[in-house]
């Protein structure tokens, strides 16, 4: 379970401060699916950061399991993203010159996993994708969707059980970003893997069983989806 307890966030400091986050408390619980939403500047992407541990709150914390995430030394924290967490962005974040293979394969080497294992989780992965066929072909190569497959399949290389997406059909056409939802859900109902969605996407958002609703850095309503 992720439990977020008063994160406030500020950037800046003196007359040059800005406040992000504003007194933010909500739980997660193990193998749901949530939506934060809001306009632009609403908080949404920063609050998304701080619950994936790659910010830190200036005030009040986030668990992870009981565990407060402020008490651990930053070994600990990377241990636990890579362990724990998967990550599907918008921008595909993938080294366009490497192959399919090699960027799935990826964040196994940063695990320390084995040669063999680390391809023969990487293969794993890209068949539940369906891009087993395109694993030699370089990421430039691939289209949008293909591109949010192969993300994807990263994301689920480490068997996490939390995955955050931060917009992941935004750069999509309405039918390719419909496969990316089915596929993100499906692995959430097979595998009760938690789903953490970041979009301004009300049709995807009420595809989850709870929605957050940020603006000016609080959260406005916290409801379940109507599905």
């Amino acid at each position: 379970m992720i439990e977020v307890k008063n994160i406030s966030k500020t950037y800046g400091k003196n007359e040059n401060s800005f406040t992000a986050l504003h007194d933010v408390s909500f739980k997660i619980s193990d193998g749901s699916s949530l939506a934060i939403l809001g306009k632009s500047g609403s908080g949404k992407s920063t609050l998304m950061h701080i619950l994936a541990l790659l910010d830190k709150p200036t005030k009040g914390s986030v668990l992870i399991d009981d565990s407060d995430t402020s008490e651990m030394t930053s070994h600990e924290l990377d241990k636990l993203r890579n362990e724990k967490f998967g990550f599907v962005f918008q921008q595909f974040f993938m080294n366009s010159n490497d192959t399919v293979l090699d960027n799935v394969i990826l964040p196994l080497k940063v695990a320390g996993v084995t040669k063999r294992e680390r391809k023969r989780r990487a293969l794993e992965a890209l068949k539940a994708v369906e891009m087993l066929d395109k694993a030699k072909n370089k990421a430039s190569d691939l289209s949008g969707g293909q591109k949010q497959r192969v993300c994807i399949a990263r994301a689920l290389v480490n068997n996490p059980s939390i995955i955050f997406a931060d917009e992941p059909t935004g750069n999509l056409d309405t039918a390719t970003g419909d496969v990316i939802e089915n596929l993100l859900f499906g692995l959430h109902k097979d595998k009760g893997i938690t789903l953490i969605i970041v979009t301004h996407d009300a049709d995807l958002a009420a595809k989850c069983e709870e929605n957050i609703y940020m603006r000016d850095g609080k959260i406005v309503t916290k409801r379940e989806a109507k599905l």
